[in-house]
């Protein structure tokens, strides 16, 4: 069922009946947008401080060196340069890292260093950076910086990174792996050996990156009297900053401020550690004044983080009624030269072992994960981490088990997926699962898509020529992650989130949330959670966010945790302070709490006699607290958080459905139409929800159509720019329809799950999977992304 307004009104959960006008679930425009289409966004870009330099970073241009001398005497002549520094001045400052966690098995990461010692490993690895009055004088003062280089084989192949005779990128190693990890349950061997049918297949998938509209980007201001460092910086975890340069730069903590303005988008790239960023604030401390480094788009592309390069084998049996019962994975991936600090680049392989089949009844599952060092731009974390990979392996096997038994795609999957009455249960790979609805979700695509029409559309379309072709997947999301998951292994990085809550004296309302906006609309949900559960206006409720100083402590803005996390800490709080001004009105109006409650910015007499404004009563409280008896204790801020407990993740269910054309002579996809199914429990603003969804389909149609960072056979990025690397464009997207199931979360009041990455992490296999089933007629099918014109034409054995 959709979600409407009244159906929240009867939720005693959620709020009373006598208030119909509820903001949950109300598709409420977003004050911020309005700002932003204005061009009066603050972005780290825009802010100027006094005394203010600015940094160029000299980079590698080899994937793999030794490097033999650095020679900054002619460019420290240069006039506007103030200093030049290698990693032989920072490291006095700041100490190196390593990219590991404790909880998932043995990790073999070597120390990073802010920039390269001895040393490059990747290219577009930072070496020097030139301290400048402004940025084009420190480019132009970066040429005459000589460094000599003894360049060293690359290895880039992740397939050959464990061969014997192959480079080795770490000698202290011992060899080029960093990590593997083995899920077996059930007995897979016994079931294959008794399976009634196995099928199998082989994907690739190549690295690509988060591309978005603002680069990164840092101000660090270090102020020697008070000991304090200033950090402005479009991430999306401030307190997880907070912790990192107080650490790495030994300052109190207390002492080290973080300020997340405006953010132009970050899809999970700007959560990580960077080298770069910490010689920023090194930088600062050193020169004791502010230092500004935003990167160019060349920069982004060779140094932001990467993603999504895996090569997956499945194989998947069925007994004689189509029953599903083995399902094994061994995937294959290549992460750079370091694990990226302080999540580590395991965690999208882990996905990949723990998602995959996640959807279906699997009684005998294995997996097995090896991830590989390459000399390659390091490779972490992106929107949808590690879903594109297990839902598309997943969902190409279903279709072929499907077609090999000769059952309808719909049939065997509703004859394989978990039943809706089935919770709680567990993925076959054991990680625990609740209030789902797959059967609800592949009903409603079923009907949404129309099969037996596109069915009818596809044969009458291959009469005239064209191939078309459709698909159906399912997939669950990872979404509200527990201390379970980053916390246990020793990562700085909060699993709850913190609302702080305040009547003004004016009867405005102040939020102030450790969630930040990175475009998606967290603002607005905040503000609309605080505005129903206080019955007020919602033009009363002002919303802040990002600043490590004014914020009560939390993780910040990941794995779709916005609205479950820290939209039930904002709801917690609320509800605490609406029970404070109850309190005190009852005080002031001599009558029972439970006679009051708040209405349109006015506390009200539920039997409809004279109330008082929020006004009235903060101004009593405020200024004329004399007026109160003794004992009233008057608090009117409040401050909650939440986390989620017990188990690993909370997660999003969803089904979707793609219609392709192929053409077989150029090769060329277009995509005519999407559908996507989603159960993310409560939609606190459904047309954010919408947005969401539809902006991950639109990334995840990058994935698997056009966006692939390519290199050469030195190690070399041949298309770091926004000419060759491709993204998908306005006029290329299709329509792509909407829908929702509702099961709501029992983990928190709100129900609430995430909604930001199930389009990201589905559409790949959807695509695929359509593209396949189009070109089924020619006995061909294509096993690669993104799926280029060329690759459909291999695989037609036209070139």
């Amino acid at each position: 069922m959709e979600l409407k307004i009244d159906d929240l009104n009867q939720n005693p959960k959620l709020g009373s009946s006598d208030r119909p006008n509820s903001y949950i679930g109300r598709s409420v425009p977003r004050e911020r947008a309005k700002k932003l289409l204005e061009g009066k966004g603050n972005y780290v870009d825009d802010i100027a401080l006094p005394r203010m330099v600015h940094l160029n970073f000299i980079r590698s241009p080899f994937a793999h060196a030794k490097i033999i001398s650095i020679n900054i005497s002619k460019a420290k002549n240069v006039s506007g340069v103030y200093e030049i520094f290698t990693i032989k001045d920072i490291e006095k400052v700041c100490t190196p890292w390593n990219g590991v966690l404790g909880h998932l098995g043995e990790m073999r990461s070597p120390t990073q260093f802010p920039l390269a010692k001895d040393f490059v490993r990747w290219q577009g690895e930072p070496v020097a950076v030139v301290v400048a009055k402004n940025r084009a004088i420190a480019e132009d003062a970066s040429e005459l910086v000589e460094i000599d280089y003894q360049e060293i084989d690359a290895q880039l192949d992740m397939e050959t990174a464990l061969s014997e005779n192959t480079q080795i990128i770490h000698k202290e190693l011992g060899n080029n792996l960093f990590w593997t990890r083995t899920v077996d349950q059930g007995n897979i061997n016994d079931a294959f050996k008794n399976a009634y049918k196995v099928v199998e297949t082989t994907l690739d998938f190549a690295r690509h990156t988060g591309v978005t509209l603002e680069s990164r980007g840092i101000i660090a201001d270090w102020n020697s009297s008070e000991e304090k460092m200033t950090v402005y910086h479009n991430g999306q975890a401030p307190h997880m900053m907070q912790s990192i340069i107080a650490k790495h730069l030994q300052i109190s903590e207390g002492l080290v401020r973080i300020i997340s303005c405006d953010v132009g988008g970050s899809f999970g790239i700007k959560v990580h550690v960077y080298p770069d960023e910490m010689v920023a604030v090194a930088v600062s401390k050193i020169m004791n004044r502010p230092v500004k480094y935003i990167a160019d788009r060349l920069e982004s592309y060779s140094t932001d983080i990467h993603s999504r390069c895996h090569k997956i084998y499945g194989k998947l049996g069925v007994d004689d009624k189509g029953k599903i019962i083995a399902f094994e994975v061994d995937d294959l991936s290549g992460i750079g030269p370091y694990s990226v600090y302080p999540r580590t680049s395991a965690i999208e392989t882990n996905q990949v072992l723990n998602l995959s089949a996640a959807s279906y009844v699997v009684p005998n599952y294995k997996a097995k994960g090896t991830v590989v060092f390459q000399n390659k731009t390091p490779m972490c974390q992106y929107r949808a981490v590690g879903h594109p990979i297990a839902v598309a392996i997943t969902e190409a096997l279903v279709d072929k088990a499907a077609s090999e038994c000769n059952i309808d795609r719909f049939e065997f999957r509703k004859n394989n997926l978990i039943p809706d009455n089935a919770y709680p249960t567990k993925t076959p790979s054991g990680v625990p699962l609740e209030d789902l609805s797959h059967h609800a979700c592949i009903e409603k695509l079923k009907k949404l898509m129309n099969i037996d029409e596109l069915e009818r559309y596809k044969k009458e379309s291959l009469i005239n020529g064209r191939y078309k072709g459709f698909s159906i997947i399912n997939m669950v999301e990872v979404t509200n992650p527990s201390p379970l998951f980053y916390g246990v292994g020793g990562a700085p990085i909060s699993s709850q989130d913190g609302a702080s809550i305040r009547l003004e004296g004016s009867g405005a309302v102040h939020v102030s949330s450790s969630i930040t906006e990175q475009g998606q609309g967290t603002e607005a949900i905040m503000q609309q959670i605080a505005a129903d559960q206080l019955g007020v206006n919602i033009n009363t409720v002002r919303v802040s966010l990002g600043d490590t100083d004014t914020t009560p402590y939390g993780g910040g803005t990941w794995a779709s945790r916005g609205a479950g996390i820290g939209g039930e800490a904002v709801l917690k709080a609320s509800r605490q302070l609406k029970n404070n001004i109850l309190k005190i009105a009852a005080v002031i109006m001599q009558t029972k709490e439970n006679d009051l409650d708040v209405r349109d910015d006015n506390v009200v007499r539920k039997d409809g006699g004279k109330g008082m404004s929020l006004k009235e009563l903060a101004q009593t409280v405020y200024y004329r607290g004399h007026e109160l008896p003794p004992g009233t204790n008057p608090e009117l801020i409040t401050t909650s958080s939440f986390l989620i407990e017990g188990i690993p993740f909370v997660f999003t269910n969803s089904a979707m459905g793609c219609l392709v054309d192929v053409d077989i002579d150029t090769g060329l996809i277009k995509i005519e139409k999407f559908w996507a199914v989603e159960d993310c429990g409560t939609q606190i603003n459904p047309k954010l929800v919408e947005e969401q969804i539809k902006g991950g389909v639109v990334q995840g149609i990058g994935g698997a159509l056009y966006e692939e960072n390519i290199y050469d056979e030195y190690g070399n990025l041949v298309n770091g720019n926004m000419a060759d690397y491709l993204v998908p464009m306005a006029y290329e997207m299709p329509d792509i329809i909407v829908d929702h199931v509702v099961t709501n979360s029992g983990r928190s009041i709100l129900g609430a799950k995430g909604a930001g990455e199930a389009g990201t992490g589905g559409a790949p296999a959807a695509i695929m999977n359509a593209v396949n089933d189009a070109l089924k007629v020619k006995n061909v099918e294509v096993t690669s992304q993104p799926i280029t014109p060329e690759k459909i034409l291999i695989a037609l054995g036209k070139i």
